[in-house]
């Protein structure tokens, strides 16, 4: 987390910034803040669902870092599956969990949906969902907050 200086001065965020996903064993992932968008998505690899003590969950992996990182693997209860529609006009189902998301020293919940982006420069887009009420973006910064601190989990 930011000292309170830092983060009382992070109120502003830019067009991208880096967060951590601290449930997910995330330390840092580049995120494009997306005010156009409704709801956040996460790029993920080899989704598969399973059932653990009767409850519906998601088992997949995350590529943090586009070029030659190593995948984490993660699992997360299922929060809901339903129609999005992403930038090009194109309507699919998603599933949707609901996790921890650390940005410019705050930590707070929202639902993110898990989909293939890996055509996206950004593996995370967050949007408006996560940031409203919270942060307001301005186009013209980018990067304007300190990486979040590193977290341990081990990669696969």
């Amino acid at each position: 987390m930011l000292s309170p200086a830092s983060a009382a001065s992070c109120t502003n965020l830019g067009w991208r910034e880096w967060l951590a996903l601290p449930a997910l064993g995330i330390a840092s992932i580049k995120a494009k803040l997306d005010t156009g968008a409704r709801s956040s998505a996460l790029h993920v690899e080899a989704l598969e669902t399973f059932h653990r003590d009767g409850v519906l969950q998601v088992r997949f992996a995350v590529r943090p870092r586009r070029r030659g990182s190593r995948l984490v693997a993660c699992e997360a209860p299922v929060r809901d599956r339903r129609m999005v529609t992403d930038s090009g006009g194109h309507r699919g189902e998603r599933w949707f969990i609901e996790t921890d998301v650390e940005l410019a020293g705050r930590r707070f919940v929202t639902e993110i949906n898990l989909t293939d982006r890996g055509a996206m420069l950004f593996p995370l887009l967050l949007g408006r969902s996560a940031l409203g009420g919270r942060f307001a973006v301005d186009p013209a910064l980018s990067y304007s907050c300190p990486r979040p601190s590193r977290i341990g989990r081990i990669p696969i």
